[in-house]
Protein backbone atom coordinates (compact mmCIF):
# COMPACT_ATOMS: atom_id res chain seq x y z
CA UNK A 1 0.00 0.00 0.00
CA UNK A 2 2.54 2.52 0.81
CA UNK A 3 4.31 1.66 -2.55
CA UNK A 4 1.43 2.75 -4.20
CA UNK A 5 0.93 6.04 -1.99
CA UNK A 6 4.74 7.21 -2.64
CA UNK A 7 4.15 5.99 -6.82
CA UNK A 8 0.73 8.33 -6.90
CA UNK A 9 2.67 10.92 -5.30
CA UNK A 10 5.51 11.05 -7.74
CA UNK A 11 3.03 10.82 -10.97
CA UNK A 12 1.49 13.82 -9.26
CA UNK A 13 4.45 15.76 -8.53
CA UNK A 14 5.34 15.22 -12.25
CA UNK A 15 2.28 16.16 -13.74
CA UNK A 16 2.06 19.34 -11.53
CA UNK A 17 5.57 20.37 -12.28
CA UNK A 18 4.76 19.64 -16.17
CA UNK A 19 1.20 21.37 -16.20
CA UNK A 20 2.58 24.33 -17.66
CA UNK A 21 3.48 22.12 -21.04
CA UNK A 22 0.68 20.27 -20.84
CA UNK A 23 -1.48 23.39 -21.10
CA UNK A 24 0.71 24.24 -24.08
CA UNK A 25 -0.17 21.00 -25.79
CA UNK A 26 -4.35 21.62 -25.75
CA UNK A 27 -4.95 18.00 -23.30
CA UNK A 28 -7.57 19.62 -21.93
CA UNK A 29 -9.29 21.07 -24.78
CA UNK A 30 -10.00 17.76 -27.26
CA UNK A 31 -13.18 17.53 -29.11
CA UNK A 32 -16.14 16.30 -27.26
CA UNK A 33 -15.30 18.58 -24.08
CA UNK A 34 -18.34 20.52 -23.42
CA UNK A 35 -18.28 24.39 -23.31
CA UNK A 36 -20.63 26.52 -22.55
CA UNK A 37 -19.86 29.90 -22.92
CA UNK A 38 -22.28 32.99 -21.83
CA UNK A 39 -22.16 36.44 -21.06
CA UNK A 40 -20.55 36.15 -17.51
CA UNK A 41 -20.56 32.47 -17.04
CA UNK A 42 -18.77 29.53 -18.69
CA UNK A 43 -19.33 25.87 -18.33
CA UNK A 44 -16.55 23.33 -18.87
CA UNK A 45 -17.05 19.32 -18.62
CA UNK A 46 -14.50 18.01 -20.09
CA UNK A 47 -15.81 14.29 -20.37
CA UNK A 48 -13.42 13.38 -23.06
CA UNK A 49 -10.40 13.90 -21.09
CA UNK A 50 -11.52 12.72 -18.20
CA UNK A 51 -12.09 9.25 -20.81
CA UNK A 52 -8.26 9.37 -21.97
CA UNK A 53 -7.08 10.06 -18.16
CA UNK A 54 -9.11 6.78 -17.20
CA UNK A 55 -7.44 4.93 -19.76
CA UNK A 56 -4.54 6.14 -19.20
CA UNK A 57 -4.63 5.46 -15.44
CA UNK A 58 -6.04 2.27 -15.47
CA UNK A 59 -3.44 1.05 -18.05
CA UNK A 60 -0.82 2.29 -15.44
CA UNK A 61 -2.38 0.42 -13.09
CA UNK A 62 -2.96 -2.52 -15.07
CA UNK A 63 0.64 -2.65 -15.48
CA UNK A 64 1.76 -2.54 -11.61
CA UNK A 65 -0.46 -5.23 -10.75
CA UNK A 66 1.62 -8.08 -13.00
Amino acid sequence: MSRILITVGVILVVVGLAWPWLGKLGLFRLPGDIVIERDNFRFYFPITSMILISLVISLILWLFRK
